[in-house]
């Protein structure tokens, strides 16, 4: 016998029963002609701060790319596997979305693992440590200030992380071309999952804001 999930075979009971229902005919369109989005989102893998609930969005809507910190590395042909690279590959090349997103949230324990000096790593292998040596030189000035207390050093690299993602996302050719004609939008955005709420970054300023919910109604 198949062991499975209890808690999982239920809620595909209920997929079956409820969206899957509402959404049978964009599923069997999405079958048979593939999919289009226009976004793609580079989240995080936590499981508090899924893109497609925190977005209310449909089957086919997103592309959505998740890691440890929702971090975009540099653009290294060497070679080497890169998954979020090929992913950004694929959305871009391939799917021609028309925006991308990186999307951070509250309380990333990838962030917090960065900001912590005497983290020890979880395998021999150290991926998370090695992963988040993206995000390391801001630590490190982050971790010096005494001025600021944990929360503020956690929220403040958070952000800073998805400053740095879209700096690097500029680093692929075919994300700077289309950026220049016009035919990408690159974005940032913030997640709050004590609250809810969602802050965007001015592409401008690269300040935080929170989204005002009815004004944007």
């Amino acid at each position: 016998m198949i062991s499975f999930p209890p808690a999982l075979l239920n809620g595909y009971r209920n997929f079956m029963g409820g969206r899957y229902q509402d959404q049978r005919d964009r599923y069997r369109v999405l079958a048979e002609q593939g999919q289009k989005p226009n976004t793609l989102v580079v989240a995080c893998c936590d499981s508090r701060a899924a893109p497609e609930m925190i977005f209310d969005s449909i089957p086919g809507e997103l592309f959505v790319v998740r890691n440890v910190a929702n971090m975009v590395p540099p653009y290294e042909p060497d070679g080497q596997y890169h998954s979020t690279s090929a992913a950004l590959e694929f959305a871009v090349q391939a799917l021609r979305v028309q925006d991308i997103i990186v999307m951070g949230h509250g309380r990333c324990g990838g962030i917090r693992a960065a900001l912590d000096p005497n983290a020890e790593p979880l395998s021999p292998g150290d991926f998370i440590g090695k992963w988040m040596n993206l995000v390391a030189p801001a630590a490190e000035q982050i971790q010096g200030n005494a001025n600021m207390t944990p929360g503020e050093r956690q929220t403040a690299l958070e952000r800073i992380s998805i400053r740095n993602s879209i700096a690097n996302l500029r680093t692929f050719p075919c994300v700077k071309i289309l950026e220049e004609r016009g035919k990408l939008r690159i974005h940032g955005a913030w997640f709050d999952i004590s609250n809810g709420e969602l802050w965007l970054m001015d592409p401008k300023t690269q300040d935080f804001s929170r989204l005002d919910v009815e004004a944007a109604a």
